[in-house]
């Protein structure tokens, strides 16, 4: 099995892999996982080249994806971090509301975060995501640190799945049961 150091994004975009991965699940009968469009209205469109010039969002979007893995309602967002030192600006208030109301409902809602310095990608399980969460609104940090997350959910490529995020599903639903 490949790691994410070994193997690098080789110019992808993060969308492409984990859409690619996607696309990998369902070939296997593994998940149906769907990339949830932003809704847009257009402003301006180029007849003759026959695409949208201008346009603006139409309302806040929910998440980047959502969708089932063997029964199990998913939804998470894609991140990616510059630094060691994650802003939680780059979540939106609306996309913490949803992903809790997502999980009342009995769903699993998580992050993916690619460090691009570190060249690593994890899993975040929406409860610890929740908790930089709750500091910050208690007038905490605004951020958390690398070293503050949880590296035993860092994602591998294995078997075509370039962002294999599926283990980390499985050891956040252990983790659920052990409390």
């Amino acid at each position: 099995m490949g790691t994410w150091n070994s193997r690098g994004l080789r110019g992808s975009t993060l969308e492409d892999l984990i859409n690619q991965t996607n696309q990998c699940y369902r070939d296997a009968g593994l998940a149906l996982i769907q990339k949830i469009p932003t809704p847009i209205t257009p402003i301006e469109i180029d007849k003759e080249k026959r695409h949208i010039t201008l346009a603006y969002f139409d309302q806040k979007s929910t998440v980047d994806y959502i969708g089932a893995v063997q029964g199990i309602p998913v939804c998470f967002d894609a991140k990616e971090c510059h630094e060691d030192t994650f802003p939680l600006q780059n979540v939106h208030e609306h996309q913490v509301s949803f992903m809790a109301d997502f999980e009342k409902q009995g769903g699993v809602a998580f992050l993916l975060i690619y460090y691009t310095g570190r060249n690593e990608m994890y899993y975040m399980p929406f409860t610890h995501l929740l908790r930089f969460w709750q500091r910050k609104e208690a007038g905490g940090r605004k951020s958390f640190r690398f070293e503050e997350i949880d590296t035993a959910y860092r994602i591998h490529s294995k078997g075509g799945a370039l962002v294999h995020y599926l283990e980390g599903i499985q050891r956040d639903l252990d983790e659920r049961e052990q409390k």
